[in-house]
């Protein structure tokens, strides 16, 4: 008997995908994830014009990761124009990506995967029982908010970042603030750990390779080489490991090291990378008493929890440092261009982000190459998919549907960054 299944929206993830499955008896024979968004060009709109104005533009390619994509964009020029930015503008930098991943990990978190575990359709839908989480959450993600603001100028596409400096610097007393305010907010980060440290995940193991940066020192954010257990090269020989593909039922591209899948994200780094977490978090991860490598995709949840109590405890740290300095921004007519290549590479929520720009003598970009976490994961969840697959072939097609949806949201994906609930159509004889 063949049977076909759609389902047209999937809630709680970002954008919009479709997948395939065709199951005869309990052989998978066809599963393909792919992302239905529009196409974006974003590379394209990039081609032509000045390479200043490349932070403003990427960073409408998302609005949860505005500030990753800014920040990327403006490292890749800087590296192309030979800027060397201050110490200062780095740790602010920092800091409003600290912010970005504070916000970023809360939602996620809360709202959009821990549903999946306490049998509610939505974060609404829990919030009478569980008002003291979706409270904790809100707190969070307000917090988010107010540190990308004050460094960014806004909550959404910064305004104040741009190649070499800041239009605009923060006050001390605004870093002050923002330092009290992270003090306060390390109860809820260490609560919020708990939690997904003592969620019962699915039985579900399947290794890869993790990929994430890593410098030896601290738990990575803006720079560093990219390791696996298997591998390690510097940004600049990336395109000699990592190949694009494009696959008919997805807009977006599909990324592969040596033709293999491979894992960014929180889970990566956390396991390439947990000795230089914060105590906090060191204290959770002894506490839960897991052992390394983690893999099991659903406890991407659980690392996200303690990469909350890092970056809170970093922000902290962070603010001490700081002391602002009054520095001139540099403007675009004293920028000395030159015919040269940019690669940038950071670590933003949902894993590496990558921007490569090559720029002529009038400053111009020829071309760009951008690649999102998601189209890096996407392989690696189509793996999950069909390997997780058979456990499940016993239950009913809907509950099926949302144990696939579960394994698909603990990754955090962004189909709209990674385009250029989950439409299932699936065919069971």
């Amino acid at each position: 008997m063949s049977r076909t299944i759609k389902l047209d929206h999937i809630t709680k993830i970002e954008g919009h995908a479709n997948l395939n499955l065709s199951i005869e008896g309990n052989q998978i024979k066809k599963c393909e994830l792919g992302s239905v968004e529009g196409s974006r060009y974003f590379e394209g709109m990039l081609k032509g014009r000045k390479c200043y104005e490349a932070p403003e533009i990427t960073s409408r390619i998302c609005g949860i990761c505005s500030c990753a994509h800014t920040i990327c964009s403006i490292q890749a020029v800087e590296e192309a124009l030979g800027i060397k930015p201050t110490q200062q503008t780095m740790l602010l930098r920092e800091l409003a990506m600290v912010g970005e991943r504070i916000r970023s990990h809360a939602t996620h978190l809360y709202f959009l995967a821990l549903p999946d575990y306490l049998g509610f359709e939505s974060a609404l839908d829990m919030s009478t029982k569980y008002k003291k989480e979706v409270e904790r959450a809100l707190r969070l993600t307000k917090l988010g908010n107010e540190i990308v603001t004050a460094i960014g100028g806004r909550e959404m596409h910064p305004v104040s970042m741009q190649p070499g400096g800041m239009l605009k610097l923060p006050t001390q007393e605004a870093v002050d603030e923002l330092r009290r305010k992270l003090q306060e907010a390390q109860n809820d980060a260490i609560a919020t750990a708990k939690l997904f440290a003592s969620i019962k995940y699915p039985k579900f193991e399947r290794e890869t390779e993790y990929f994430s940066l890593y410098d030896g020192v601290n738990y990575p954010m803006l720079s560093g080489e990219l390791v696996s257990k298997a591998n390690r090269f510097k940004k600049d020989e990336y395109s000699k490991y990592l190949e694009e593909y494009h696959e008919p039922y997805s807009t977006a591209n599909f990324v592969v090291k040596k033709e293999k899948a491979y894992m960014v994200g929180a889970l990566a780094r956390l396991n390439n990378n947990y000795r230089f977490l914060s105590k906090n978090a060191k204290k959770i991860v002894t506490d839960s008493k897991v052992r390394f490598p983690i893999t099991n995709p659903f406890m991407d949840n659980f690392a996200q929890g303690v990469e909350l109590v890092h970056y809170i405890s970093r922000g902290i740290e962070i603010c001490r440092k700081l002391a602002i300095t009054e520095e001139k921004a540099i403007h675009p007519g004293e920028m000395k261009f030159k015919k040269a290549r940019g690669i940038a590479i950071i670590e933003v929520p949902r894993g590496i982000l990558i921007h490569d720009y090559e720029i002529n003598e009038k400053g111009d970009i020829v071309s760009a190459n951008i690649i999102t976490p998601t189209c890096q994961n996407l392989l690696n969840m189509q793996q999950d998919i069909r390997a997780y697959l058979p456990s499940l072939l016993k239950m009913s097609e809907q509950k099926i549907i949302l144990e696939i949806e579960k394994l698909i949201r603990s990754y955090d994906p962004c189909f709209s960054c990674s385009s250029h609930f989950l439409k299932v159509k699936w065919n069971r004889k």
